[in-house]
């Protein structure tokens, strides 16, 4: 059982947090930075910002920094050092990843209509230019749940051919949680199979385990995770076994790094990445359990008072069960678009949330068919969010919907 959250102990570090001219509720976009990244950033600058791998002893320190942050980020995720590569964006790496992914030829993909368009388009690229096959995983939607991907309804999806699975861990918009490990095991039960798996969306609330979930490929991005505007990626011994190399020709390791890095990776951001496990503490499942029971709480807010209106829809699970999703909550009201609707918020209130397709287009337009009102009503909170501000929007929206 894990103790009681400390919100306020939470946000005192968070300098942004640090005032009341705004209320953060659009942190799936983005989430506010630790004090300590930032400090950690200007630190690097100001006295080690040097080219790593020389024997001078200023190139040495930067070395030494650099590594250690990419270590604590393999660790983050349960993974060792030479799974992992850190590049600007999940979007970047994943395409990076689709360029020296050896396929079958006349292989099938099953992609989820459900993801953001990061784990999309480069495989949907990739189809065309070598003749590959796509299935779509739309997933079917049920009252009060939303569409949900699950093994069941990907079963029918898979062939002997299927040599890529691409899904997300939970969705930027309906915050549904997907169980990721039962997927990859209904994957693998395909000979050479791959799961790649988005983890934007759901890094920000839960632990991440690449191990422990079986996954072959798996990304996520750090400014979402309350540190700075870089990506990782994951891909298992197993899965670079079929990895060729974007590396200059005389690079021959074979680590992640080498075959993706491209010294895309600002080391003065990479530098920052230990401050972001400092963070969760000695005992992180249980800062993560903590965290997870105060965003069910925060949501419950929310949705409790959306699931009172008639003329609200909720898209995704419409309770606040944490095991089932977290608080990313979008919703429409019927006959309004939704960008009138943040607009009059914003009109109202300090409150920074959104509407639209949050680059789940397909998603947004095709499975919810939403296209043409402005897409969905977004907001997107993380623990250091607190129920007294849910409270204050909840009384916004209600006078803006009168």
């Amino acid at each position: 059982m894990s103790t009681a959250f400390d919100v306020n102990k939470a946000r005192s570090h968070f300098p942004a947090l640090q005032q009341d001219h705004q209320v953060y509720f659009d942190n799936a976009g983005g989430s506010q930075v630790l004090s300590t990244v930032a400090t950690s950033v200007k630190d690097y600058l100001e006295e080690t910002n040097v080219q790593l791998g020389a024997s001078y002893n200023v190139a040495k320190q930067s070395t030494y920094i650099h590594n250690k942050g990419l270590e604590a980020a393999a660790r983050f995720m349960g993974a060792e050092v030479d799974e992992v590569v850190i590049g600007p964006s999940t979007t970047q790496l994943f395409s990076n990843l689709s360029q020296i992914l050896n396929l079958p030829p006349n292989s099938e993909f099953v992609l989820s209509a459900l993801d953001h368009e990061a784990n999309i388009s480069s495989w949907v690229r990739l189809a065309k230019l070598q003749s590959h096959t796509i299935k779509w995983w739309t997933a079917p939607s049920t009252p009060g749940k939303g569409p949900i991907l699950t093994p069941q309804n990907l079963r029918p999806l898979l062939s002997d051919k299927t040599a890529l699975v691409a899904c997300t861990h939970t969705s930027n918009v309906l915050g549904t949680v997907h169980d990721i490990r039962a997927i990859a095991e209904e994957v693998h039960k395909i000979p050479g199979a791959r799961l790649c798996v988005d983890g934007v969306a759901l890094a920000p609330h839960r632990k991440v385990d690449v191990k422990d979930l079986g996954v072959d490929f798996y990304s996520f991005s750090w400014y979402k995770v309350y540190g700075p505007h870089i990506a990782i990626l994951y891909a298992s011994r197993t899965a670079q076994e079929t990895l060729s190399s974007l590396g200059h020709y005389f690079h021959t390791g074979r680590d992640l790094t080498t075959k993706l890095g491209l010294a895309s990776a600002s080391y003065e951001l990479v530098a920052a990445l230990p401050k972001i496990v400092d963070y969760f503490g000695p005992e992180p499942q249980e800062t993560w359990d903590e965290i997870a029971d105060h965003e069910e709480k925060i949501q419950a807010i929310l949705l409790g008072y959306l699931r009172t209106r008639e003329d609200v829809i909720i898209h995704g699970v419409a309770d606040a069960d944490k095991k089932l999703r977290v608080p990313v909550i979008s919703f429409t009201i019927k006959g309004r678009n939704s960008k009138d609707v943040v607009e009059a918020i914003e009109g109202r209130s300090n409150f920074g949330c959104r509407w639209g397709h949050f680059y789940s287009k397909r998603l947004v337009d095709e499975v919810l068919g939403l296209e043409g009102c402005g897409g969905v009503v977004r907001v997107s909170m993380v623990h250091y969010n607190t129920e007294e501000e849910v409270r204050r929007y909840v009384e916004v929206l209600d006078g803006v919907l009168s």
